[in-house]
């Protein structure tokens, strides 16, 4: 039997601090499995002849973690949610599917969580927040960081105006009218957009600010200019993705690698630092197997016979 855990179901198993610790194993032991052994993840994504892309995820792996995710996804930019798919959480016994959970919820938690632990390790004092797109993935990131660090003042930016207006209110925020604004009230930046030109440049920031982008994980989008990265600290997830989807140029260290405390991060308040994650398939199973031993334990989501 496998265990469906629709979009409700995971909402209410999930919770930031039990996904941030997963996360933070995560980034300290995702390199090799308990042999030694490292299996790269792989992520494969192809246009179609509609409007959005489809992207794969393969293999979630996990030191300790008796199974491996396979997700499927459908990014329609357009469309409301922009992403939809399914994550496969199969037996590392004997490859039965466990459980089919709803991606986007998944997506979103795994990615938002991981981008406030890296905002959490790289930014300075944070007096006021900022936030350049006010999606699911942002409203993960602001909650996961102020399970990390006091918060701050928030000021928010959409180019829909009513959704930074919810945004704001459900986070006693503020409306602004541009990025270029968030970037000079902000001491951190947190974008998650589908932009495909600079949103910021260099002469928009000043030192000492941290900006965490999400809008890198398909080649063609681009948030930060390359003069703002040419200057800061780049942190990623993963070198050889990064460089695959385009991030802009070589990243100087991984966040597992902050984590391992094998590269020192930030080191002055002066420094400007960028955290720009792609999304890494092992962080898809940190997520999904924290939901499914809860889910298992507290009798949440439906068995199904897909064999039946």
């Amino acid at each position: 039997m496998t265990l469906l855990l629709t979009r409700g179901d995971l909402e209410t198993v999930l919770e930031p601090e039990t996904c941030l610790d997963a996360l933070r194993d995560g980034f300290l032991n995702a390199d090799v499995d308990a042999d030694g052994v490292s299996i790269a993840g792989q992520r494969v994504r192809t246009d179609l002849p509609f409007p959005g892309t489809a992207t794969a995820l393969i293999p979630g792996l996990l030191p300790g973690v008796p199974a491996y995710t396979v997700k499927v996804n459908a990014k329609f930019p357009a469309a409301r949610p922009a992403l939809r798919g399914v994550i496969c959480l199969h037996s590392g016994t004997d490859g039965a599917l466990l459980a089919l959970m709803d991606s986007a919820t998944v997506t979103a938690w795994r990615t938002g969580l991981a981008a406030a632990l890296g905002t959490h390790l790289l930014a300075g004092h944070a007096d006021v927040v900022g936030v350049i797109g006010a999606g699911v993935q942002a409203e993960l990131m602001v909650r996961g960081l102020g399970a990390l660090r006091p918060r701050g003042a928030l000021v928010v930016h959409d180019t829909s105006a009513e959704r930074a207006a919810e945004f704001a209110a459900r986070h006693g925020g503020r409306v602004l009218g541009s990025a270029a604004e968030i970037a000079t009230a902000a001491d951190v930046v947190l974008s998650a957009t589908w932009s495909r030109e600079p949103l910021l440049h260099l002469n928009d920031t000043r030192p000492g600010q941290h900006f965490t982008s999400l809008g890198v994980d398909e080649p063609g989008k681009a948030e930060l200019a390359a003069d703002l990265l040419d200057a800061s600290l780049l942190v990623v997830d993963d070198r050889e993705l990064a460089s695959r989807v385009g991030v802009l140029r070589a990243a100087d260290a991984t966040l597992g690698e902050i984590v391992r405390c094998e590269h020192s991060g930030r080191t002055a308040e002066s420094d400007r630092t960028v955290y720009a994650p792609v999304g890494m398939p092992w962080q898809d199973l940190a997520v999904a197997w924290t939901a499914y031993e809860r889910a298992e334990r507290d009798g949440i989501g439906r068995r199904i016979d897909l064999l039946a």
